[in-house]
């Protein structure tokens, strides 16, 4: 009879990134993206200068592994006038120390996949960004060809916002990005080119509705006033139209 062993599910935990974890993380970015980064980088993170990190650990692995990184996430706090997605933004621009959230990194290693551990390191972004009274979205940068990454994004309500062409430059090849948004504590997105669009077209139809409704009263008044001709039954107008005589032209200004 053969013994069929159960693997039992990891027992995965989450906690701030620290000096210890420099080596690991150095390793895990080195192994998962083909983007090089700066020791200055690595050094920033665990030490948390102007970056922010959360780490995911396997407690059920040996003693010796049990607190070692299999996933991680950083980010950075950004000013939201003088980030790139400022036009992408519906905020108070009086409010100088409205914020963002940048999201810089986020890898999980391959053994411990499909476990929802990237969405939970996501989660604690998020909630740290929801947290924070003066940020108003989280964003981030998928390369074009990072299909799941780009599912997981829109699953967890981030809006694909932009393309960025050629926004990467990887091994002497240019890599398409595309720029996801995911608005917290009230931030929302200005209206888009679709629903300016959507807009005008609205006004469009109620304003026209107003102007045919108006000109079928004054031709009903103008049938009232003019005279058949007996030989061919053609209309004869008796008053002239003055907005026509004189090119009269409404203006209207749509915002």
């Amino acid at each position: 009879m053969v013994n069929l062993k159960v693997p039992c599910r990891p027992i995965i935990a989450y906690r701030p990134i620290r000096p210890s974890d420099l080596v690991v993380l150095e390793k895990l970015h080195s192994e998962l993206f083909p983007i090089r980064y700066e020791s200055e980088f690595f050094h920033n993170v665990v030490n948390g200068h102007d970056i922010v990190s959360w780490g995911a650990v396997d407690r059920s692995r040996p003693n010796t592994q049990s607190d070692e990184l299999i996933g991680f996430i950083t980010a950075r706090i950004v000013s939201a006038k003088e980030s790139e997605i400022e036009d992408l933004l519906s905020f108070d621009s009086s409010k100088t120390d409205q914020t963002l959230v940048y999201i810089l990194t986020l890898g999980v290693v391959e053994s411990h996949r499909n476990l929802g551990i990237a969405s939970a390191l996501i989660h604690e972004v998020i909630k740290y960004a929801s947290n924070l009274s003066t940020c108003r979205a989280v964003y981030l940068h998928v390369i074009s060809y990072n299909n799941s990454a780009m599912l997981l994004y829109k699953k967890m309500s981030f809006q694909c916002v932009r393309r960025l062409y050629n926004f990467y430059f990887i091994n002497g090849q240019h890599y398409d990005s595309y720029l996801f948004v995911y608005y917290v504590n009230g931030g929302r997105s200005p209206c888009s080119p679709l629903e300016l669009v959507a807009l005008f077209v609205t006004f469009a139809k109620s304003g026209f509705k107003s102007v045919a409704a108006k000109l079928w009263k004054n031709e009903e008044r103008k049938i009232s006033k003019w005279p058949k001709c007996k030989e061919s039954g053609c209309l004869l107008p008796t008053v002239q139209n003055k907005r026509m005589s004189t090119g009269e032209v409404s203006r209207c200004t749509f915002v």
